[in-house]
This record gives structure tokens, C-alpha cells and sequence, in this order.
């Protein structure tokens, strides 16, 4: 499955939707506001700021989603460029980044450039999975955590929204409360992709994957993940 594919997959489970509103919710915009979205992706988040009556630039690492963003939204903005170098030179009351930060090696840099592209009492929203806090019914659990810890191994930073609160009051913003959501991804692919890492690093033998792969698809299983959304003032 592509990055793509993965990303629409994501933005239509259950729930996703209402979701991101409640982000745009957190950003406190008033009509017409500048916002600008990291990580834009195929830039649905972007269009729905956009339909809401906000000015949104989006900005992706990719140079292939920022193409796609603007085929799927012509009318929009979008720009390629890193989290910790900005292509823009500021004027923004919102800042909005939805699982990008697990990505970062460098948080900090990212929200040094948040501050700089902020306006003065300017919104920060950050939304991102805790990878290895992974919850899976399993007759296996001891097997389970190792497959979550071999996923959440490949992740730049895995437990990083788990300490959104944390982080953002230590990088100069004021007014900061963080919400939780648990959210459920399903599909064969999810678990198969997760045994897979397992078993390329090492953490666990051929056998015991089919071992537990088996047991999850004979059920009707699912994965909880915990969701956590910071909001800040800059």
C-alpha cells in the first residue's frame, strides 16, 4: 500500500473526520485567518480550512503530496517544504500539524519555526498516534509486545504525543491543554505490516508471526491506539 493509499485510508476511519474538526476547533480562527498545515499530505485538512473561510497554506516534505494536493485542490496553497525550515515568512494566527511529529528528530527546530511564523497570541494545534501504546487482544501477550515495540522501534520518535504538553510549554507557549481519543484501526494490512517489522528486525521468528497473525484474522480483531491533541498559544 502506498503512503497515499495509507493516508485516505486514515482520513476515512471512523471518527477521523470529527476529529480533525475538533482541531480546527482548537485553532480558535476567526474568519479569514492565515493558518498554515504541516504535513499537509493530499491536503484534505487544507481544502476543509479552506470551505470553513480561513486562508490555509499547506506544506509537505514530499514533493509528490504537494503535487497531488494541488491536483486534488487546484484552488489551494500548497508548498514543499520541511517542518524545521518554513517556506513562508510568517503572518499566521493558526499552525496546525497532524501526525507529523513522531517524524521529527528535531522538535524542538519545528516549534522554534512555529513561533517565528506565528502572530502574537497566534494558535498551535499538534494531533499524533502514541505508537507504542498499541492495544490488541491477544491470546499472545507477550508476543504482542514485542511486535509493538518492533513497530514503534522504526518510528523517529513514538512515544513524542504523549509528552505534547511537555514539549510545547518548553518551547515558549502559554495556555496549554492536551485532549485524549483512542482510536481503531482494522484491516488486514495494519497487523500484517506490524509482523512484518517484527520479524525483519529481529524481535521475533517467522513462526511466531504466523502464530499470532493467524489468531487475528480468525477474529474479529482490532488495534486501539491512543490519540492525543495539544493546543498552545504562541
Amino acid at each position: 500500500m502506498s503512503m497515499l493509499q495509507r493516508l485516505d485510508a486514515a482520513d476515512a476511519l471512523p471518527g477521523a473526520a470529527e476529529l480533525r474538526a475538533r482541531t480546527y476547533e482548537l485553532l480558535r480562527l476567526e474568519p479569514g485567518s492565515a493558518v498554515i498545515d504541516i504535513g499537509c499530505g493530499a491536503g484534505l485538512a487544507v481544502s476543509e480550512l479552506s470551505a470553513r473561510g480561513f486562508r490555509a497554506v499547506g506544506v509537505d516534505v514530499s514533493p509528490e503530496m504537494v503535487e497531488e494536493a494541488r491536483r486534488r485542490s487546484p484552488e489551494a496553497d500548497f508548498l514543499a517544504g520541511d517542518a524545521c525550515a518554513l517556506p513562508v515568512d510568517g503572518g499566521f494566527a493558526g499552525y496546525r500539524a497532524d501526525k507529523v511529529f513522531h517524524e521529527l528528530a528535531e522538535p524542538e527546530r519545528a516549534l522554534a519555526e512555529a513561533r517565528r511564523v506565528l502572530l502574537p497570541g497566534g494558535r498551535i494545534v499538534l494531533s499524533g498516534h502514541d505508537w507504542d501504546g498499541l492495544v490488541i487482544d491477544s491470546s499472545y501477550p507477550a508476543l504482542t509486545r514485542e511486535i509493538v515495540r518492533a513497530r514503534a522501534s522504526e518510528i523517529t520518535a513514538p512515544r513524542i504525543a504523549r509528552g505534547f504538553r511537555r514539549l510545547l510549554a518548553g518551547n515558549g507557549f502559554r495556555e496549554v491543554s492536551v485532549e485524549g481519543v483512542v482510536g481503531f484501526f482494522e484491516g488486514d494490512s495494519f497487523v500484517r505490516g506490524l509482523v512484518e517489522a517484527a520479524v525483519r528486525l529481529g524481535e521475533i521468528s517467522f513462526a511466531e508471526g504466523e502464530i499470532w497473525l493467524s489468531e487475528q484474522l480468525d477474529d474479529e480483531y482490532y488495534v486501539a491506539v491512543p490519540q492525543f491533541l495539544a493546543s498552545g498559544t504562541a
